[in-house]
């Protein structure tokens, strides 16, 4: 089950430590560091309670700013200072020369204060509240934590979504920090201003943001406009252009399919032994399941185990059928990187670096973020000795039956307007700032938060053109929609029952078909009881609410969650 939100939450977290390993290599020592590296590798066969995981990733936030950076606290605050220093002076001496300057407009700005919802104050102000207080020093922001959103005094998690709503309720922000799911939510309640109405207002310029983005936020919002994105992330393919030469095989091209991905990876060597041969595809953290890499397919084709509408089981059909044989079929070619023993599991930053095929040049092929850029450039600077090759990037994959759309992008922050708030001149100027040009002018040069919506100043990153991410267009169809409806409860009983039929697949002992049957009907079994439990206790004012430690029933993760 991948959760998009906590994918980029825990993209950025790694951005983080990479930087600050990057001041200071002795920082890999500490423990919080590898476990969220090992938790950004599990997570895209994770099937754990979302609101645990979100807990997890706010306590690992917090003993990294604790145990990592207090300990360099002097040097690391003086150098990011300094570089924040840097980009504020040049914001004020070029880029934003009008909002830094006492002009009349700027002194007859009416002063106000808004309350600004977001996941932590102090991120807040280093991506987004010092440059808006630089053009708009007449706007004070006030930022309220949804930090206690995600847990309760005791260190339970409580139900999200009511959670979030009584937050909501209780601090009155004016700008509202979502994520596609409630985004939606609320602006079918009525709850968010229209923003349309503001855009054609002010004249506001929204010709230069990625046009797909905004297209998708008017189908969340039934036609209008509620919020807007400063950023997106996307996967696409990176390729080993070097390997492809060498071995005479036809470089990929944009609007590939997991089938030709696949078919093209078979084209490469199998032999050698694991830490020297070449691989034809691989992911960037461990290898692969027969059950994580069917479902990284299924994705891309929009497929879904289970219809959140009906609480129906929805795996033991044709199109999921073929999902799996391809995967298997794919594993059994060897032409994936699969390391026998997981992966990467501790030592110093280089063997991190080293643990990847694709970073070392011995990959021809990887699905990934923008973040791939960064690694390698940060492999390049960490390995001793470390030999180059020339990569490309193309589109996709993309679903057959689509192949100008993508499923594989998503938002990272959307920002609205709460309805009904007394201050949405002011909470607009926030949206405007952070989603405008001269914006998008300083936050060009680094890509911590993801690729940005307003086109024509990311163009390239470490001589890597970035259009590719440009390419298609967001796809209208959401796979997570109403899947909060799913009892947590269920995924725990649910996935050791995929683990021991996906274990006879490849034992050889069932067939494809066989098992997805059994696994629909066993699972529709656990569904019905944990939809019928979690009505009984919704009934009894239960929350349904666990704690404790949670662990993904995916081998190829190998990572424990600990959520106290």
């Amino acid at each position: 089950m991948k959760n998009r939100k906590i994918t980029a939450l825990l993209q950025e977290l790694r951005n983080q430590i990479m930087y600050i390993e990057s001041l200071y290599p002795q920082v890999h020592n500490y423990p919080a560091v590898y476990t969220l590296l090992l938790l950004n590798r599990g997570i895209k066969s994770l099937f754990i309670k979302k609101s645990a995981l979100y807990e997890t990733i706010i306590h690992l936030k917090t003993l990294l700013y604790k145990k990592v950076i207090k300990k360099f606290n002097l040097e690391v605050n003086m150098k990011r200072k300094g570089l924040h220093k840097l980009a504020l002076l040049a914001l004020c001496s070029g880029l934003l020369l009008s909002g830094c300057t006492s002009g009349p407009a700027k002194e007859a700005e009416k002063k106000s204060t808004i309350k600004v919802m977001y996941w932590d104050e102090s991120y807040f102000f280093q991506q987004y509240g010092d440059l808006f207080a630089m053009k708009h020093p007449n706007i004070d922001i006030e930022v309220v934590s949804t930090q206690s959103i995600y847990s309760g005094s005791s260190g339970e998690i409580v139900d999200y979504e009511k959670a979030t709503k009584d937050f909501i309720e209780k601090e009155q922000p004016d700008v509202l920090m979502l994520d596609t799911g409630n985004f939606e939510t609320y602006a079918t309640e009525g709850k968010l201003q229209e923003l349309d109405t503001l855009i054609e207002r002010d004249k506001y310029d929204t010709e230069t943001i990625y046009p797909g983005l905004l297209d998708l936020l008017k189908q969340k919002g039934e036609g209008k406009l509620y919020g807007m994105s400063p950023s997106f992330s996307g996967s696409v393919i990176y390729y080993n252009a070097d390997l492809f030469q060498k071995y005479g095989v036809e470089l990929p091209h944009d609007g590939m399919t997991w089938q030709e991905i696949m078919d093209t990876a078979r084209r490469f060597p199998t032999d050698g032994d694991e830490k020297t041969r070449v691989y034809g595809f691989g992911y960037q953290y461990g290898g692969f399941t027969l059950d994580n890499l069917a479902s990284q397919i299924a994705g891309t084709q929009g497929l879904k185990r289970i219809n959140p509408d009906t609480m129906k089981i929805t795996l033991n059909t044709d199109s999921w059928k073929q999902v799996y044989k391809m995967a298997m079929d794919a594993i059994d070619s060897n032409a994936l990187y699969n390391p026998k023993e997981g992966g990467f599991s501790g030592g110093t930053m280089e063997e991190y670096y080293q643990s990847q095929p694709f970073l070392m040049g011995r990959m021809a092929m990887i699905v990934e973020g923008s973040y791939m850029l960064q690694s390698l450039k940060e492999a390049k600077n960490a390995i001793k000795d470390y030999t180059p090759f020339k990569i490309g990037m193309a589109a996709g994959p993309v679903d057959p039956a689509s192949p100008d759309t993508t499923r594989n992008l998503y938002f990272n922050e959307v920002f609205s307007v709460r309805a009904n708030s007394p201050n949405v001149d002011a909470a607009w100027e926030f949206i405007k700032f952070i989603n405008g040009e001269e914006y998008a002018k300083v936050k060009s040069r680094t890509m911590n938060n993801g690729l940005l919506s307003r086109m024509g100043y990311s163009k390239e990153y470490d001589g890597q053109n970035l259009d590719v991410f440009y390419k298609l267009k967001p796809s209208a169809e959401d796979n997570n929609r109403n899947m909060e409806k799913i009892p947590s409860d269920f995924y725990m009983q649910y996935q050791p029952i995929v683990d021991r039929e996906m274990g006879l697949v490849k034992d050889k002992s069932k067939s494809i078909e066989e098992a997805l049957k059994t696994i629909e009907d066993e699972g529709q079994v656990v569904l019905d009881k944990a939809v019928k439990d979690q009505a009984e206790k919704k009934q009894n004012g239960d929350s349904g609410s666990t704690d404790g430690a949670s662990t993904s029933g995916d081998s190829g993760a190998g990572v424990t969650i600990i959520t106290k």
